[in-house]
């Protein structure tokens, strides 16, 4: 009599874990983020920064736009970044700028300036300061770099740098700044005129009195472009539980 052979079962428990584990494929924090900016067509991550600054009182507009506008190609030309869009409003004495493109490129904008600081004793821009630096944006708030002349003053009827904190101020600063922003994305077509000089008489309550941005330019608290640019290159050295020993060693 003969009997059939029949196949030998396997013991899964001498195969690798491995090989009982569904294969799916993972993926890194890195490599997720490369494939969200190639989905979104950036080559790097967007940051915008808002910045005030004083100027040299009766300059023209056409200096303060030439000097950017030429600044922002010669970035690009020198070094691989974003393009820059943003908002630059140019009071009587005063400017408040904001901008949107990659660190490198806001990085080289506020090394110019102290650049022009240092070399230029007579530059039309002074006193800068940095209010904010909003980072990893997920979209810009503008298609382009528009400049805008405020021409007609702003009235209001209390000075609210007189009673309000730094904190308080900055708040309507950052508020005012964004829902100025977002009626332009909404109302302000792509073309080389952009919002004009008209702001005054289009949207009058969603511009800043200049009072705000002269307390903003004159506060020691905020951070001017060369106290960034230091805390940009400093290195950051983290120190690990493991690397403290106690008690601290002693010589004899």
């Amino acid at each position: 009599m003969s009997f059939g052979s029949h196949p030998r079962k396997t013991n899964k428990k001498n195969l690798p874990l491995e090989s009982l584990m569904p294969q799916v494929p993972r993926s890194n924090y890195l490599q997720f983020q490369e494939e969200k900016q190639r989905l979104q067509l950036k080559k790097f991550l967007l940051h915008r920064m808002f910045l005030v600054a004083r100027i040299t009182a009766n300059i023209e507009k056409k200096d303060i736009a030439d000097y950017y506008e030429q600044l922002f190609q010669s970035i690009l030309k020198r070094h691989l970044g974003e393009a820059v869009t943003g908002l630059l409003l140019i009071y009587p004495t005063s400017i408040l700028h904001i901008l949107e493109s990659s660190s490198g490129t806001l990085y080289q904008i506020l090394l110019d300036y102290l650049s022009h600081k240092k070399d230029d004793m007579e530059f039309f821009i002074q006193g800068m300061k940095i209010i904010v630096m909003s980072h990893n944006i997920p979209t810009r708030l503008f298609m382009q770099w528009h400049v805008s002349v405020i021409k007609a003053p702003v009235m209001y009827l209390d000075d609210v740098t007189q009673t309000q904190s730094l904190q308080e101020v900055m708040t309507e600063f950052l508020i005012q700044t964004h829902k100025l922003a977002l009626h332009l994305f909404k109302t302000v077509k792509v073309s080389p005129k952009g919002p004009g000089d008209s702001l005054h008489q289009a949207a009058p309550e969603l511009l800043l009195p200049e009072q705000i941005i002269k307390f903003l330019c004159n506060s020691a608290e905020l951070m001017d472009p060369e106290g960034f640019i230091n805390m940009y290159n400093k290195p950051i050295h983290v120190i690990l539980d493991s690397e403290v020993v106690w008690p601290a060693p002693s010589r004899f």
